[in-house]
């Protein structure tokens, strides 16, 4: 179900419309004078917008206590090691978005009643998502348990109304989507088991790290190890002496060598599909790995920047947790060579720490408090603060931009903020601009109220498991901006109306553009009537939040506003 819902989601911003859309108005004759207004699928078709980095900021005094009193004035900002102009500046606090019921089974299909249904208890939308990710193809048993338990402390006391959890395996044989049903999060929890992926066995065992070591380090001493091992082992004829036994080494270590690459590429591809997968998800967003950790060979380097690189532009921090707990480096020696020893916890931790460090994220390791752990990253702090800055003389060249946040005139404050950003490589077009201002909208709970807006809905149930549920949006046309031409006032004013469950998971959306041609006469008059648009869904009974963003072409002007509708 995730994924067919992922790719409903893709279909939106790769194509012209969502799920479902009007169709386009019948050609019918007009006279040479007669406005014109029609409402039809099409492509987006807004300018280009200036690029705005975002930076999410915690700020915590000396004994972990969130500050949430500091002001624009207070920040200082570099990219680069170059001060940059905060030019956006918000106090974000978490808690849940209370969002208003619009509809009722008798209610008619009007605008402007909001306050008919105020009685109406509000309902809490969620605006933290935590993924908990368990690695297990590079983890043994002993690795899943302490985990395990450790994520089954913190759903039991740790979860709020605002919060909805995911689980996911780096194997992909063990999901669940976002929600707040603990009791399902549990049972969930008890399917972890290891999925490893390891090479087919040879004469000559090999760990990872030693083929690592032999192929990527070209380290003489692994090689040469090894090579004896192959030779006492009767892997190859004793009578040629050392040099087919070294030829056996270096093959096996190939072999293992590929084997990882693979497993590693496999394990980037999935967590890059749960980030993609919690950049729908309307508000804060936190992976945590739980892994053992595992050696990526050089090659994978380029992809673990790329992945590092999505997460940051889907706004998702990564925190990563050691599932070996408390370790020693003789506890995890993979030989007796001291060198090894001290090489192994380190070559295998060092991913989890870029994929931490490169996000803003923490890495939690060598210790057994793992509970304590999961409560670290996956508590969303009550306060944190949303920089924005639009860089100066951007260079297209996707080159990463170091960022540094710093608190002034106020030391011993811990900063948690985003680490750095890519350049873009090329200019994006106006119709990615436009699909990716409509998705970060769409996408969100913060009300837009550039364009006035008015929603209303009403449903009716059809049997007991179906119903019709219908969303009337009516668009201000008084503040848009209106392109002269052949003596017609011209816009195109795009409306989406989206539909989420009470988990926060999209569900479907419609998407449709109103084209005005409007005469002068005719935009007087529609100065005080709007635009209306009509949006309709089959669903099931249950409670959805609705979220309906306008943006119109000529002045790029925005409107987004919330609303929900429980069916019984």
């Amino acid at each position: 179900m995730m994924w067919r819902t992922f790719r409903c989601f893709l279909s939106f911003f790769v194509g012209t419309a969502l799920c479902a859309a009007q169709t386009p108005a019948a050609s019918t004759p007009r006279a040479p004078n007669a406005p014109k207004i029609s409402t039809q699928e099409e492509s987006f078709t807004f300018k280009s917008k200036v690029t705005l980095i975002q930076v999410p900021v915690v700020v915590r005094d000396q004994s972990g206590k969130v500050v949430g009193t500091l002001r624009r004035e207070d920040f200082q900002l570099f990219d680069k090691g170059k001060p940059q102009v905060i030019s956006q500046f918000s106090v974000e606090k978490s808690g849940g978005k209370a969002i208003a019921r619009l509809a009722s089974p008798e209610a008619e299909l009007t605008l402007g009643e909001k306050s008919a249904h105020a009685e109406t208890p509000l309902v809490i939308a969620p605006d933290h998502f935590v993924a908990l990710v368990f690695d297990d193809v590079h983890a043994e048993l002993a690795d899943l348990a302490n985990p395990h338990a450790a994520a089954q402390k913190f759903i039991a006391s740790r979860l709020t109304p605002k919060d909805r959890v995911a689980i996911f395996t780096t194997s992909g044989q063990t999901t669940l989507d976002f929600t707040a049903d603990c009791d399902l999060l549990n049972k969930t929890l008890l399917q972890l088991a290891p999925h490893p992926m390891d090479p087919p066995p040879g004469c000559l065992p090999m760990t990872y790290v030693e083929a690592y070591r032999i192929t990527d380090m070209a380290d003489p001493a692994m090689l040469h190890k090894k090579t004896l091992e192959a030779f006492w082992g009767n892997c190859t004829s004793q009578t040629g002496g050392l040099p087919p036994a070294e030829a056996v080494a270096l093959s096996r270590a190939g072999t293992v060598t590929d084997f990882a690459q693979y497993n590693v590429r496999h394990t980037f591809t999935a967590l890059s599909a749960m980030i993609r997968r919690m950049a729908q998800m309307p508000g804060q967003r936190t992976l945590i790995l739980a892994s053992p950790g595992f050696v990526r060979p050089l090659s994978q380097l380029p992809e673990e920047g790329k992945m590092i690189d999505l997460a940051i532009r889907s706004a998702v921090i990564i925190n990563t947790l050691d599932a070996r707990g408390l370790y020693t480096a003789a506890s995890k020696a993979e030989t007796s060579d001291p060198s090894v020893d001290l090489i192994s916890p380190m070559a295998q931790s060092g991913v989890l720490e870029n994929l931490a460090t490169g996000t803003g994220g923490k890495f939690i390791e060598n210790t057994n408090a793992l509970a304590k752990g999961f409560e670290d990253l996956g508590t969303a702090p009550e306060v944190y603060y949303l920089l924005g800055f639009s860089p100066q003389d951007l260079k297209l060249d996707g080159a990463f931009h170091s960022l540094k946040v710093k608190v002034k005139a106020t030391p011993g404050l811990n900063i948690q903020a985003r680490r750095g950003y890519y350049a873009p490589a090329h200019l994006s077009s106006a119709d990615d601009d436009a699909k990716e201002a409509v998705a970060q909208a769409l996408f969100s709970r913060e009300e837009i109220r550039n364009i006035p807006l008015e929603m209303n809905a009403r449903f009716l149930k059809t049997s007991e498991s179906e119903a019709k549920l219908t969303v009337l949006s009516r668009v201000g046309v008084g503040k848009l901006h209106f392109r002269k031409a052949d003596g017609r006032n011209i816009n195109d004013v795009l409306v989406v109306c989206g539909l989420f469950d009470r988990n926060g998971n999209y569900l479907q959306g419609v998407t449709k553009t109103v084209q005005m041609r409007l005469l002068d006469d005719t935009l007087r008059n529609k100065l005080n009537e709007g635009l209306s648009i009509r949006s309709d869904f089959n669903v099931a009974p249950g409670t959805y939040l609705i979220r309906v963003v306008v943006r119109d072409a000529e002045g790029q002007t925005m409107a987004a506003q919330n609303g929900a509708v429980e069916i019984p």
